[in-house]
């Protein structure tokens, strides 16, 4: 019950699975996290939801992780706890928000963003659907060739060892 708890599922998902004998905590990954806008507004403070829910964006150079770089630990999707980045994947990209070169398998999302009159990457959380930003391809500046361009607001770092069962790759 408190691991479900913690995650953030839907209260009526919450009750099944926490009466179902064969949940288990690491089939929590597969599971999508739903909410309705009360429960996400409740949860994540006003620039969180605004930029996780409403897919806008914090001004470059603002955000805590900008120039943030540990040496170990990763960061996880601020509405769910989803793992999407390790550390070693971060990078200064001198773009004005935090920068990944890849992601964990099956963290991260696509999506095809067409506003502002061009069209654009979008990368979400794949178990909550939180907008994280935008992937670049094909711009050299790191061996991936990807550049995930990522609001600080979206994730929260975790200074503990990577999980052994997460591994990296390329999103697109």
């Amino acid at each position: 019950g408190e691991i479900i708890q913690e995650l953030g599922i839907a209260p009526a998902l919450r009750v099944f699975l926490a009466n179902d004998p064969s949940f288990s905590a690491p089939a929590i990954r597969d599971v999508k996290n739903y909410k309705d806008e009360n429960e996400w507004r409740e949860q994540l403070s006003e620039v969180e939801y605004k930029v996780l829910r409403e897919k806008d964006t914090e001004p470059p150079g603002s955000g805590e992780y900008d120039k943030f770089k540990p040496s170990q630990g990763y960061f996880v999707c601020k509405g769910c706890g989803n793992p999407l980045y390790s550390a070693a994947a971060k990078f200064n990209s001198g773009c004005g928000w935090p920068a990944y070169d890849k992601c964990f398998n099956g963290g991260v999302a696509t999506h095809t963003d067409k506003s502002y009159g061009m069209e654009r990457i979008e990368i979400l959380c794949a178990k909550c659907d939180g907008h994280l930003g935008h992937v670049f391809v094909g711009e050299g500046m790191t061996p991936t060739n990807e550049r995930h361009c990522v609001n600080s607001v979206s994730v929260k770092y975790i200074d503990q060892p990577v999980p052994a069962e997460l591994t990296e790759s390329k999103v697109t």
